[in-house]
């Protein structure tokens, strides 16, 4: 594999050092999300509807922990990348040493905590009727591998902010592909049902771990770090945190909002509303991925340049990325309003989930064509270091949006008012992206000579 230097981002032509960077990234969530739509294929076929809605309970609480090593590790690549445009080394091994002190303590904190509220946690998360036990056991299992998650998490977004994406694409192919593997014989093979496809998703985290560290104590890697980075800092820790919040937030919102959902979702329609719940946000994680790609792909490039006062560049990254998001994002909506049935139907044999699911997929990305304007101006002022409107327009589609929506609509359309929740907040959320990305285009990369 080819070395890449951090300081090709700041000379290579954008078009070309976009794709670079974003094909690597969308090829790994690619195969991230193909897990997880497999996963829970495999779990709807050989265990039933109801552990794809005891999954979709036991997610954002996993998640949400997880989060924290995303966090941590977007907020700190956005310093290591602006420190390396700026030639500051030290920085940037200061900044990822505290980024591994930060993920282990917290991570290992909040794992204990999920694990001894465990019979409070899964019933509010919507984890009720038959769906509670097949939801407890899978959390527990899982909870033990998420601090490995997290480091995975964390360890990845340094990969990338040090201009080696590939080797970030492979750090998110190893855990999918050994999931699959592991998904097979635990639960076909052993018919270890719930506690088999917790076992493999826990494994497949130790597997992810073992190679990013691998990675950092080789050659490949351009962040040598002594036991002196990892003591704290008061400085880089704060601006972790500010500029990390923005990822954690979002996470922590999507949290709360799949706490409603579930139990919105329940009382309205039962299991079966869940399930559907399910398969919808598995397809969500799964249908964007080009798009996601580009954004991850976008945030080194627009944080090196930005470090380097390259602000000609920075424009150019922004408008290349939306372009290049926008014209995928169209393509997968065509597919999804085409295929939505076929794509269905491989999740369940419930027709009625299957019938349920179509219906609601319809409403849920109607607004797809334009999301990728509000996914790049976001990450646009996270990739720069300023978290408070990174933090805002992150929160905008479903905190200040979504949310509120979700709360107010069903009352007034039942089941319908949920599903259109999401293309209104998309929608909104978009407008306000775009009004806050022309205005700083306007005012600081249009008036600031490189």
């Amino acid at each position: 594999m080819a070395r890449v230097s951090a300081e090709d981002l700041g000379t290579q032509p954008i078009g070309k050092l976009l794709i670079k960077q974003a094909v690597p990234a969308s090829i790994g969530i690619l195969v991230m999300s193909l897990n997880i739509i497999v996963d829970t294929i495999f779990v709807g076929n050989w265990i039933g509807s109801i552990a794809i809605a005891a999954i979709n309970v036991v997610l954002p609480v996993s998640f949400f922990i997880a989060a924290l090593g995303m966090a941590i590790g977007i907020g700190g690549s956005s310093i290591i990348s602006r420190a390396l445009g700026a030639n500051d080394k030290e920085k940037a091994l200061k900044s990822f040493g505290n980024q591994l002190s930060l993920t282990l303590l917290l991570t290992i904190v909040l794992v204990f905590f999920g694990l001894l509220f465990v019979e409070d946690i899964i019933p509010k998360f919507g984890g009720k009727g038959a769906i509670y036990e097949p939801a407890k056991i899978y959390y527990t299992i899982v909870l033990y591998g998420v601090p490995f998650l997290a480091l995975c998490m964390m360890g990845n977004n340094v990969i990338r902010a040090e201009g080696k994406p590939k080797f970030a694409m492979i750090a998110m192919i190893i855990p999918s592909v050994g999931n699959l593997i592991l998904d097979y014989i635990l639960i076909y093979v052993f018919d270890f049902g719930m506690a088999g496809a917790a076992w493999a998703t826990t494994l497949s985290y130790l597997l992810c771990f073992g190679y990013i560290l691998w990675f950092f104590m080789s050659e490949n890697s351009e962040l040598k770090i002594n036991l002196s980075h990892f003591n704290l800092s008061k400085k880089i820790t704060s601006e972790i945190a500010s500029l990390g919040s923005v990822t954690l937030a979002r996470q922590a919102v999507v949290s709360i909002i799949y706490l409603f959902m579930n139990n919105i979702l329940f009382d309205i329609g039962g299991e079966s509303s869940v399930a559907v719940f399910g398969i919808i946000s598995r397809v969500m994680m799964f249908a964007l991925f080009p798009v996601l790609g580009i954004t991850q792909g976008f945030l080194p490039i627009a944080g090196f340049n930005y470090g380097a006062r390259s602000y000609s560049r920075v424009k150019e990254t922004i408008n290349t990325s939306v372009l290049y998001a926008s014209g995928l994002a169209i393509v997968i909506f065509v597919f999804l309003m085409v295929f939505t049935e076929q794509i269905v139907s491989v999740f369940t044999k419930d027709a009625t989930v299957i019938d349920q699911t179509v219906y609601a997929m319809k409403w849920v990305f109607l607004a797809v064509p334009i999301v990728s304007v509000q996914l790049i101006g976001s990450a646009y002022f996270q990739a720069i270091g300023k978290a408070i409107p990174a933090l805002l327009l992150t929160l905008s589609r479903q905190g200040f949006f979504f949310l509120p929506l979700v709360l107010i609509l069903p009352y007034f359309y039942g089941e319908f008012g949920v599903w259109i929740s999401f293309a209104l907040a998309d929608f909104l959320s978009t407008i306000l992206t775009a009004y806050f990305i022309n205005r700083e285009v306007r005012l600081k990369l249009n008036t600031t000579s490189d």
